[in-house]
């Protein structure tokens, strides 16, 4: 079976990997094309292509897949399957006729649940205790393909969208294996979706990680959670600077959202939100790296009563 695996960051190197382990003949790697990164501004390439290079797999790269040369690339290779994790770029109904078999999706979440770009982030975000993987035929649509198998994992009280993203990569894999396998042997089922129970959320900015202190103390927990690595929560000083908050609990306390309750080299900080407060234990100001938020208010004193980013909707 000839596959051409789609796929682009770290999400998606499990799920190549597996299938260079299990024998599979991988013809390609089709990634996003090299982006500037780091303060050099320097092209770097992603993950997949990294993988890829490294294991003598042939790589391709396109700024839009559905273009006529990623169409005559593609189907010089002959595939019998596509595979894609995370790859970044729609499919077209021309780039999906092109394998024999169609094209198998690992998509990190429970679908019909959190269909879009970033459903780690969103579950997270949005309190989910319980998330997952999927396989998929992949359609014309986005994420609205027939389900092949999917797997639960439970999401700890305290983990981020990064740590959560690193498991259900590692049980993605597992499950393609799976699914390719009981592809092969004629054994699984397409179970279509219900779309009336779809969700679907969008790509992430840097906005979303703008916290709103009139929201409860645990919605704004989640956010900090959610949005960790990338864009990381944040808020605005009354001088005008930004922080942004890496790590916090829900605690007892009130007062005017975004009101700073204590702020101090023993204790940390606590902001009131909504409902309930805010106890911050780790944050970021500009030029500085992240650290625990005791050790920062030590040489940066923030006063206790100001209020912080009350200009979020």
């Amino acid at each position: 079976m000839r596959i051409v695996f789609m796929g682009t960051p770290a999400f998606a190197v499990p799920s190549f990997l597996a299938l260079l382990a299990g024998g599979y003949d991988v013809v390609a790697a089709v990634t996003q094309p090299d982006r500037p990164s780091g303060r050099g501004n320097k092209l770097t390439p992603c993950p997949v292509k990294a993988a890829a290079v490294s294991r003598g797999v042939p790589v391709l790269q396109f700024e839009r897949i559905r273009r006529q040369e990623g169409l005559d690339a593609l189907r010089a290779l002959s595939p019998d399957l596509f595979v894609t994790a995370a790859f970044g770029q729609i499919l077209s109904e021309k780039v999906l006729a092109i394998p024999l078999l169609g094209t198998v999706n690992v998509h990190a979440s429970l679908l019909p649940a959190y269909r879009g770009p970033a459903p780690v982030n969103w579950c997270v975000i949005q309190g989910e205790t319980v998330t997952g993987v999927t396989t998929m035929m992949t359609d014309a649509g986005v994420d609205t393909g027939d389900i092949l198998l999917r797997r639960e994992v439970a999401i700890g009280p305290e983990e981020t969208a990064g740590s959560l993203s690193e498991r259900l990569a590692g049980v993605g894999a597992a499950l393609l294996v799976e699914t390719l396998g009981q592809l092969a042997g004629g054994a699984l089922a397409r179970v279509s979706q219900d779309h009336g129970k779809a969700t679907r959320h969008p790509m992430l900015t840097k906005e979303h990680g703008r916290i709103d202190w009139t929201r409860g103390a645990r919605a704004i927990a989640d956010l900090v959670r959610g949005v960790d690595p990338w864009p990381g929560a944040w808020t605005t000083l009354p001088d005008g600077g930004t922080l942004k908050i890496w790590r916090a609990s829900v605690m007892e306390g009130h007062g005017t959202p975004g009101e700073v309750l204590h702020a101090d080299g023993k204790r940390g900080m606590a902001v009131a939100c909504g409902e309930g407060s805010l106890a911050v234990t780790e944050l970021q100001a500009p030029g500085t790296k992240r650290m625990a938020a005791a050790d920062y208010l030590r040489g940066h004193p923030i006063d206790t009563g100001c209020v912080l980013g009350m200009e979020a909707d």
